[in-house]
């Protein structure tokens, strides 16, 4: 059921172009003493690549945005959550070099490596945090949880799930041709077998949701605000709830240029975060805003997670102080737990420096990618991990190779 659950929770150019009026996902927020208009999105809870061709007009949304809002802050699990359903075996070729067997693309809670790193709501906020943007979330992070685990504890008795998550491909079709209406019918269908499931899930949020809109917009924030679809429809949908409050809500239309607009290039432009801590010397270069973790209690100074949640990729990076001395080989051997058959190299840097680089398996983290480097007061481990096809790749090494530590 968790599985189902989480796919629930403009000016135009002389391009040439196709339009769909018939699409409903994005509306325009206006009226009421706005100054300037804002936005409404309705998403989907997948990494589906499917779902990333968006409209020019969402992209001038995004772009034209002071401050995205999301139903909630899912980065902020990025120290805890691996949404791997699976773990990563890993095989040895006669000279000890490590490959996967298994060539299938690793699922995840919200699709495959198949589908686009981080699915389309956590898109939305890599972009956001990448562009500098100021973020809201709508919703509490245990607030969530708090609900997957009402609806996981209930009984199902002899219900067969395997013909609810049939329904997700469905309700896939149904949102990319844009109908919120069907969709919405289409999930109290699906949790008509959880008592009051639909007021839980959808109606009750749907109240929060829609007032922490109308502070935003109050505030005088333009604001592009994205939500899972299945909330805008309906008498208590999120679209209705607004104009009891004042509001003008309006389609926009999905427009698409053969051509990639200004507002598609900038919006995709955003691929990277960079960190810098200049009292470490330390720089190192994320596909977004990392959370960063820091603990007197700990060993390290600080440490940085950063987790592509729709194919299941973790990056992480720890700084440690050098209280003694010890070799880059040493350290290797504490900290790269390599298996017996593919021991840690050394390997020389592109700046003239060294590092210590190798395949690791530990518990509970399984098989990842490892590489150390030092200067005279703190050492660095960086760690890389995914799926089959993550790990069959260079794209640990590509994210290493954007650590430096002066």
């Amino acid at each position: 059921m968790i599985k189902l659950l989480l796919f629930l929770i403009i000016p135009l150019t002389s391009l040439e172009q196709t339009v769909d009026d018939n699409h409903q996902l994005l509306w325009e927020i206006s009226g009421n003493g706005l100054e300037h208009n804002s936005y409404l999105f309705g998403s989907f809870h997948s990494n589906d690549k499917r779902l990333f061709n968006l409209s020019d007009s969402t992209f001038y949304a995004l772009n034209s945005a002071e401050l995205i809002a999301l139903e909630t802050d899912v980065f902020s699990l990025f120290d805890s959550w691996d949404t791997r359903t699976t773990l990563v075996q890993i095989k040895y070729d006669n000279e000890g070099e490590p490959y996967v067997s298994n060539a299938d693309a690793t699922e995840t809670y919200y699709g495959s490596e198949d589908g686009m790193p981080q699915f389309l709501d956590a898109f939305f906020q890599q972009y956001c945090h990448n562009s500098d943007k100021r973020f809201h979330p709508l919703e509490s992070v245990d607030f969530q949880l708090g609900l997957l685990s009402e609806v996981d504890a209930f009984d199902y008795g002899n219900i067969h799930l395997e013909s609810l998550f049939l329904d997700k491909e469905d309700m896939l079709e149904m949102y990319l041709k844009g109908d919120i209406y069907k969709l919405d019918q289409m999930l109290r269908s699906s949790l008509a077998i959880y008592p009051q499931g639909y007021q839980k899930l959808i109606t009750q949020r749907n109240f929060k949701m829609a007032s922490g809109i109308d502070s935003l917009v109050r505030k005088g924030h333009v604001i592009f605000c994205a939500v899972g679809a299945g909330h805008l429809a309906g008498g208590s949908g999120i679209i209705n709830l607004l104009r009891s409050k004042g509001y003008s809500l309006r389609t926009v239309a999905a427009s698409y240029s053969d051509v990639s607009t200004p507002d598609r290039t900038k919006v995709l432009s955003n691929r990277s975060y960079d960190y810098d801590n200049d009292t470490l010397g330390l720089h190192i270069r994320f596909p977004g805003k990392p959370k960063l973790i820091s603990s007197s209690l700990d060993e390290f100074d600080l440490k940085l997670v950063y987790r592509d949640f729709g194919q299941g990729n973790s990056f992480e990076v720890e700084i440690y102080p050098r209280t003694e001395e010890i070799g880059l080989q040493q350290l290797a051997e504490i900290y790269i737990a390599s298996p017996e058959q593919s021991p840690a190299q050394r390997i020389q840097l592109d700046n003239g420096g060294e590092a210590w680089e190798g395949l690791a398996d530990s518990y509970p983290e399984g098989l990842y990618w490892t590489r150390v480097i030092m200067n005279e007061e703190y050492f660095v481990i960086i760690k890389a991990s995914g799926g089959n096809k993550f790990m069959n790749s260079k794209r640990a090494q590509r994210f290493f190779e954007g650590v430096w530590l002066n």
